[in-house]
């Protein structure tokens, strides 16, 4: 009914803020002491600073609660804090109780089509693992039916797009020059995924890594 439905995109629209809020704490903290190694990190990947703003590349630092800290502090509830996938609570605590689940990353805001921010993905800088991680599923993010980037690809005048598999292999590409690149996050690209390629372009390359992994996807 009109009443469940209201107060359904009303919690979406906190979440959004919530995650909003969120990508500019990860955001100034890349920009602080704390993020020096994470700026070195992502310079010696030839990425700049241009690139970085754009795609409002951020750091979460080594801390527990750091980015809980500063939602409760921003007057988010617990609850809706838990919900947005972005702390980590153990079982049988009260909402809004646990830990930051990004701690140490590079941060990539990923945004959909209408340029919300609706989920982030983490990558570490040196070898300890997993060396990627994405936020859980959340009221207003469904794995798979994003594409990293596609909100600036989409207005691309190039008339194709092209298909890479992570955060890391968009940037690069983007700071070569094309802006016309997507990232499936993960090297299966899912059925959602290719009716938003193929809504926006005729013409889509694929280019997955070189390894077994990625030729696999690609014959896929």
């Amino acid at each position: 009914d009109d009443a469940e439905y209201r107060k359904r995109s009303e919690m979406r629209k906190k979440l959004y803020d919530i995650n909003t809020e969120a990508a500019r704490y990860f955001y100034k903290c890349l920009n602080s002491d704390a993020g020096k190694l994470a700026r070195e990190y992502i310079s010696k990947r030839g990425i700049g600073n241009m690139v970085i703003r754009k795609f409002g590349i951020g750091y979460a630092p080594d801390e527990w609660t750091g980015l809980l800290d500063h939602l409760t502090g921003k007057g988010f509830s617990g609850e809706l804090i838990s919900m947005s996938g972005l702390i980590k609570s153990k079982s049988g605590s009260r909402p809004g109780q646990g830990y930051d689940l990004f701690r140490n990353r590079l941060i990539f805001p990923i945004f959909d089509q209408m340029n919300r921010i609706v989920a982030f993905g983490g990558r570490v800088f040196d070898d300890s693992m997993p060396k990627y991680l994405n936020s859980p599923e959340t009221p207003v993010y469904t794995k798979g039916r994003h594409l990293y980037g596609f909100n600036f690809a989409k207005s691309s005048r190039a008339g194709r797009l092209i298909v890479v598999e992570g955060y890391m292999d968009l940037l690069a590409v983007y700071q070569a020059g094309i802006d016309y690149v997507v990232a499936s996050l993960g090297t299966a690209l899912t059925e959602q995924q290719a009716m938003l390629l193929r809504n926006y372009s005729e013409e889509v390359i694929i280019c997955y890594d070189s390894d077994a992994a990625g030729q696999t996807a690609t014959m896929k």
